[in-house]
């Protein structure tokens, strides 16, 4: 180790500080001559004093920063220190080093500027942690800004100072309008004072925070959402932060609503098939010979329409489709039905009602009517006329080329069925005639009371 004399040796005493600092010292010219090098350049930059005095200092600088030293040469010229900057400079054997670098003028005993000392430092280190962490910002700002959930975080005492892109997307609101306890503008004021109530509670026991309701899009739509809070906690386990989501539950709620009247609808339906095959039992010719098909039929015909419904999900079903799914039965007679008409969406109560009577006059037809020879024709048209709050639906059954039609000498279960049913289910009129050339249906009611 060597000693120094400090009061007899000043020189000596700041070489041996320059020598033994980490940090990188180089004195150098005005035109760039590399005059002194330190071991703390040889360590930050790799090279010998030996390899780089005499060399000039743009041997350092990569080529996409030359004009950082025109600036330096600039400043210092004017006698102005170059204040610390980050830059990179060239490593011996390639690459680069990240350095924090302060230039300062060297003055003569006039004052004159004559060369330039520079002080470089390695912040490698810091600049490999401070990508690090833009990094991890970056990687959270991903996440935070593309999840599906709206997120919040607050401070220990739930001032909220952060949500990702999604809730300003959403809300149509700013950071500003929002931080603290701005969240309340757009509570439904039905629900707000509850939703307080419950979050500041949590915020001052620590619990776990959990709470649904609706709040107020951009464009003035409400939506509900299913909102929690995790407490944050050091290692003493006190709260620094909450972190929140919402999480957009209408859809969910409106499809367990669905299924909670579904399976009222079920439930209810069900009864009332029940009473409908007890009645069709009760109200069929037990004595005639074709007893058991003629109720097998018709319980095929509610059959038929049912699968409709269940596969509509008991929702609006087409006139089309309801009359397809009877006329099925018939087989080969299919060929002889025309049908025709508008897109035209009945109500599962409508619906069942017209299956039924569409059942029984394609029994009817195939046993005595239309169908019950080649030639025969029956023709089913429906139409909806009328303004909106007016309009009239009308449906009819006309056959032709088939034996002549003939009233039935009394009103069996039959006639109930293609009658009585429609026409206190749907508040309808009902015409049936029994002309030369066939039987003939019709039904007319308001609109309203088929959808």
């Amino acid at each position: 180790m060597n000693t120094v004399d400090l009061g007899a040796n000043p020189g000596a005493l700041l070489a041996a500080i320059v020598e033994s600092t980490d940090d990188a010292i180089v004195g150098k010219t005005l035109d760039g001559r590399i005059l002194t090098w330190n071991a703390g350049a040889e360590r930050v930059f790799g090279w010998t004093a030996e390899e780089m005095i005499g060399q000039n200092i743009r041997k350092l600088i990569p080529e996409d920063r030359q004009d950082e030293e025109d600036a330096i040469i600039a400043s210092i010229s004017c006698g102005d220190r170059v204040p610390t900057f980050e830059t990179y400079r060239n490593r011996k054997g390639g690459g680069t080093v990240a350095v924090a670098v302060t230039v300062s003028p060297v003055l003569d005993s006039d004052g004159r500027v004559i060369a330039a000392s520079k002080i470089a430092r390695d912040i490698s280190d810091s600049v490999n942690i401070r990508k690090q962490l833009a990094l991890s910002e970056q990687r959270f700002r991903l996440l935070a800004d593309n999840m599906s959930q709206l997120a919040w975080i607050a401070d220990s005492d739930g001032w909220i100072f952060w949500y990702n892109k999604r809730w300003f997307d959403y809300t149509g609101t700013t950071l500003d309008d929002m931080k603290g306890w701005g969240w309340k503008a757009v509570h439904h004021p039905d629900h707000v004072d509850a939703v307080v109530e419950k979050i500041s509670a949590c915020f001052a026991s620590g619990e776990d925070w959990e709470d649904t309701f609706p709040l107020r899009s951009a464009d003035g739509e409400w939506r509900w959402f299913l909102s929690r809070a995790k407490p944050i906690r050091d290692e003493q386990g006190n709260v620094e932060y909450w972190f929140g989501t919402n999480t957009d539950v209408t859809e969910m709620r409106e499809a367990e609503q669905r299924i909670e009247l579904l399976l009222e609808e079920v439930n209810h339906r069900s009864k009332n098939m029940l009473a409908v095959v007890q009645s069709l039992a009760r109200r069929t010719d037990a004595n005639r010979p074709d007893f058991v098909e003629r109720l097998e039929q018709r319980i095929r015909g509610l059959a038929a329409n049912q699968d409709v419904l269940v596969r509509r999900s008991w929702s609006r079903i087409p006139v089309s489709e309801m009359i397809e799914a009877q006329l099925r039965s018939l087989g080969d007679s299919r060929a002889q039905i025309t049908c025709e008409g508008p897109q035209v969406l009945l109500s599962p109560g409508a619906a069942e009602a017209l299956a039924m009577a569409f059942h029984e006059m394609g029994t009817n037809a195939i046993k005595y009517g239309a169908l019950s020879v080649t030639e025969g024709q029956v023709d089913i048209r429906w139409s909806l006329e009328g303004k909106r709050d007016a309009a009239q639906f009308r449906i009819e059954w006309a056959e032709s080329g088939g034996p002549p039609a003939h009233e039935p000498s009394q009103q069996g279960f039959g006639t109930r069925i293609i009658v009585d049913v429609p026409r206190v289910k749907l508040d309808a009129r009902i015409s049936t005639e029994y002309r030369q050339e066939g039987f003939r249906w019709s039904l007319t009611c308001a609109a309203a009371s088929i959808v």
